[in-house]
């Protein structure tokens, strides 16, 4: 339903602060409700048709960054409808400036669905260091 406004178009992709090979995207959650963060099952990365590893990726909300293998248990954090987070991922090489495409699926855990709860969309961003 707010799969067209996953990806914030309107920053394109920033360099990583820490400096590393990468890059940041914000990312908005797909539902009409906030949920903690232990809700949200995954927000899957893929760069120009490559997956990105979870392991290769960072999830900031409130300042706060996270790794998806801790999001499971944080119940003291939410991440509110229309809220921008940042997607932090790390590449093996720097990042060639100029148009990605980015890809951003989020799996969500909603108490009263049977089925997860979510959404996918894609987008063309440009990267400049």
């Amino acid at each position: 339903m707010f799969d067209q406004y996953i990806v914030c178009d309107d920053h394109g992709i920033r360099p990583r602060p820490d400096g590393r090979p990468g890059g940041v995207v914000e990312v908005r959650m797909p539902y009409y409700r906030g949920l903690f963060l232990s809700m949200v099952e995954a927000v899957d990365l893929t760069l120009d048709g490559e997956p990105v590893p979870a392991g290769r990726t960072t999830f900031t909300v409130h300042g706060t960054t996270y790794t998806f293998d801790r999001m499971p248990h944080v119940t003291d954090d939410r991440w509110e409808m229309g809220e921008r987070a940042q997607l932090a991922f790390a590449t093996d090489r720097p990042l060639a400036e100029g148009e990605h495409q980015i890809t951003v699926a989020v799996r969500l855990r909603i108490s009263y669905m049977p089925v997860p709860g979510g959404g996918r969309t894609t987008k063309t961003l440009t990267f400049v260091r």
